[in-house]
């Protein structure tokens, strides 16, 4: 088992000034006390050590529950590093290439064909250039979309949603059965789309592991890192510290969007989502990303090997297709950036927006929480709130300012 001491330390035995690291307190408290959320959890950890760990406001406004240092967060689109280490630990086996085809794996997605000029005329699909790889999983350049229009309306993204390509009640199985009968809206390699991939890439795990994709995961990852309170649903005996989503109304006022009680999350879901199904906590994931830096291992728990760590964190896209781009309103933060194996990887500081080091890695979620982890600084930051949509504020981006000012060694 992996232990991971979150009590706060001497941020001055590791390089950083607690009195900077005081400013981080009345930056997250402004957010609370304009109420632009409800409430945030802020961890900072460097050199294995926790030198700031706080909370703000509440979980739930409704009941006035405070915010706790062990809140349950739906972390949303932070689920997919954890997927894709799963996925290398079988890698490491020898259970797969990078460069393997998808359908090696799932045959079915071998005939899939593209949308070509956005048309839903059947004479207008084309074949692909080349197929799939689970490279391509991995980095997101399979061809694949989200169903949802981030960057343009494609008639794909109508197509996803009418095949109802994420019912919550559906395996991944049946999900990849879908997908084998609706068209890419790009061709697998040409350029980097946020999309359903990591689900994909989920599946590819139970069909290589023989397990169901939630066993896979405590058994690789969870079980090791202790990562107790990590999983694809809330148990009834925790759900008083599951948070509550809010959004805005039209009024400009937070208004809940997102219960505890929803049955999505107090029960096992059908669809174990690779992509964005994770719950989990401040500690919790604190613990993943020390294993990631740590090369792979957190205390007597080795789940990578250092060298894997070190491929999954290198970029792995083509010149011509960065800087990628998730959403036409998330255009500015990821300049500066590439893309490796589940990971976004600064590549340029100079073009980034975001303070950091090149060869730091990092992702968010949906409902605004987010994670970095960088190896030059020994520096790992993580942001916690339930608020959508995400970056409708700067909070990550004034929290990293805040943490990288504190470093004074």
């Amino acid at each position: 088992m992996a232990n991971l001491i979150t009590d706060v330390g001497s941020p001055e035995n590791v390089g950083m000034s607690s009195e900077r690291l005081l400013k981080i307190d009345n930056a997250l408290q402004r957010y609370v006390d304009q109420e632009k959320l409800s409430g945030v959890v802020a961890l900072i950890a460097r050199e294995e050590q926790a030198v700031y760990f706080e909370r703000f406001g509440q979980m739930s406004r409704e009941t006035g529950m405070p915010m706790q240092s062990d809140t349950i967060f739906r972390i949303a689109s932070m689920t997919k590093p954890v997927t894709s280490v799963a996925a290398m630990t079988l890698w490491e086996e020898g259970r797969f290439q990078l460069d393997d085809l998808v359908s090696r794996y799932i045959p079915k997605l071998g005939s899939l064909k593209v949308l070509q000029d956005g048309n839903v005329a059947v004479n207008n699909l084309v074949e692909p250039e080349r197929q799939m790889t689970v490279r391509d999983l991995f980095r997101h350049t399979s061809g694949l979309s989200y169903g949802i229009s981030l960057l343009e309306a494609s008639p794909v993204n109508k197509i996803y949603q009418d095949a109802d390509l994420r019912n919550a009640n559906q395996t991944l199985e049946e999900m990849t059965l879908k997908l084998s009968q609706l068209p890419l809206a790009g061709h697998p390699g040409a350029e980097w789309r946020y999309s359903i991939a990591t689900d994909v890439l989920a599946r590819l795990v139970e069909v290589i592991s023989g397990m169901p994709f939630d066993e896979y995961l405590s058994h690789s990852i969870f079980d090791p890192l202790s990562m107790n309170d990590t999983g694809f649903h809330v148990p009834q005996e925790k759900i008083e510290r599951f948070a509550t989503v809010y959004g805005l109304t039209p009024s400009g006022e937070l208004s809940p969007i997102g219960l505890p009680t929803e049955k999505r999350y107090t029960q096992r879901p059908g669809f174990l989502s690779g992509g964005d199904g994770l719950v989990s906590t401040a500690p919790d994931y604190l613990k993943f990303c020390q294993m990631m830096l740590n090369g792979g291992v957190l205390g007597d728990a080795r789940i990578l090997g250092r060298r894997t760590v070190d491929l999954m964190t290198i970029n792995h896209l083509q010149p011509e297709s960065m800087p990628f781009q998730i959403s036409r309103t998330m255009s500015g933060f990821t300049k500066g950036y590439g893309f490796g194996l589940g990971f976004a990887v600064m590549t340029d500081l100079a073009q980034s927006t975001a303070m950091g080091s090149e060869g730091e890695y990092n992702w968010g979620g949906a409902a605004t929480t987010f994670f970095w982890v960088d190896p030059q600084e020994h520096l790992i930051g993580i942001l916690m709130t339930q608020f959508m949509p995400m970056y409708h504020y700067n909070i990550d981006r004034e929290f990293r300012i805040l943490a990288y000012q504190a470093l004074v060694d």
